[in-house]
């Protein structure tokens, strides 16, 4: 994973959940799932997972903040229901599946914070 190329330093750079968030989408991208459906639904949902903390972190508002962090914990939790489901079907193996759902989980649950703040 790379960091941004300047030194500007952005509201969702100082969020834990945003890079975790970018692990996971990385993770989900290397399970390499092969059922072409859910691994174009993983990614997507992995993707908007890491744009809406980056939306949440510029909002300014709590209730702005609040519905992005929660937009981006439903995302992150489809990117995983899909990683199971294709696990499920024989088209990710276990290893990325354990991988892709330990960091959904720390993801999930630091999104659950910020959703209290």
């Amino acid at each position: 994973m790379t960091t941004p190329t300047t030194t500007a330093r952005l509201p969702h750079h100082n969020l834990v959940a945003y890079q975790v968030a970018r692990e996971f989408l990385l993770a989900v991208r290397d399970a390499n799932i092969t059922d072409s459906k859910l691994r174009d639904e993983a990614t997507r949902s992995a993707k908007s997972t890491c744009l809406n903390i980056a939306e949440a972190a510029g909002r300014v508002t709590r209730a702005d903040k609040a519905r992005a962090f929660a937009i981006a914990r439903g995302e992150a939790v489809e990117a995983i229901a899909a990683v199971e489901l294709a696990n499920d079907l024989g088209a990710v193996d276990t290893a990325a599946l354990a991988h892709c759902t330990a960091l959904a989980a720390r993801l999930v649950a630091l999104l659950s914070g910020l959703l209290r703040r």
